[in-house]
């Protein structure tokens, strides 16, 4: 059971239910240190769940920005996670990429070759107005975040799931990152990220997205609380 950049749980509780009766191994993967993608809250579990024969001890990968930022001890993560390395155990195999903002994304292959691309914060950031967080300009954000889709596309020209930043602050420019990931990366099924409740913005570019790539199955998220 892999959970990505976990923030919150549903109103129902239903990713600690999921956690309480898991008996596979469970690995926490966060891509930075914002704390809309990482959540203490992990390190808890993982203190509360030594291994044993019957529930083994959770495995956390977290990004260098996070053990540094949040001051996480060097010692308790499995892996720390820098990009153009990887993590590889019996279960899994986990690539990490660049990131057109902190930290990391990343490329998970399970042992039966399904495949999941995670974006974190990845993504063509092109704020028509400007944006005070970004510090580098369009183009250049344009250059890094296609680099990064390239880089993916060399071993992975096609991935099973993509969960990726579809951000309405973006305006009209909010499908460009994912157009041009799709366009670079065959991805069979898309999920949204980031969208700030904003489900109705995600259901009109989904619409535009659909028509775009026929072959790819877009999920809207079952729980609009799920950003």
């Amino acid at each position: 059971m892999v959970v990505y950049d976990y923030w919150k749980d549903t109103p129902d509780g239903l990713l600690h239910q999921m956690l309480d009766s898991c008996e596979k191994q469970v690995y926490f993967i966060v891509s930075h240190f914002h704390e809309d993608h990482y959540n203490p809250e992990i390190l808890d579990w993982y203190e509360a769940n030594p291994s044993s024969v019957e529930h083994p001890r959770p495995r956390l990968l977290l990004s260098y920005d996070t053990v540094k930022r949040r001051r996480v001890d060097k010692k308790l993560p499995t892996c720390i996670m820098r990009f153009d390395e990887y993590y590889e155990d019996e279960y899994l195999k986990v690539t990490f990429y660049h990131s057109t903002d902190v930290g990391v994304s990343t490329l998970t292959e399970l042992h039966d070759g399904t495949t999941v691309y995670h974006a974190g914060d990845n993504n063509n950031w092109f704020f028509l107005e400007g944006d005070d967080h970004v510090k580098v300009s369009n183009e250049e954000m344009e250059g890094i975040f296609l680099s990064v889709a390239r880089e993916v596309r060399k071993k992975y020209p096609v991935v099973d799931h993509v969960f990726f930043p579809v951000d309405p602050r973006l305006e009209s420019q909010m499908l460009r990152g994912p157009q041009q990931w799709l366009f670079n990366v065959e991805s069979r099924h898309f999920y949204p990220m980031h969208f700030w409740d904003d489900i109705e913005s995600v259901e009109k570019g989904f619409a535009i997205l659909q028509d775009m790539f026929p072959r790819t199955e877009f999920h809207l998220p079952q729980c609009n609380s799920i950003a």
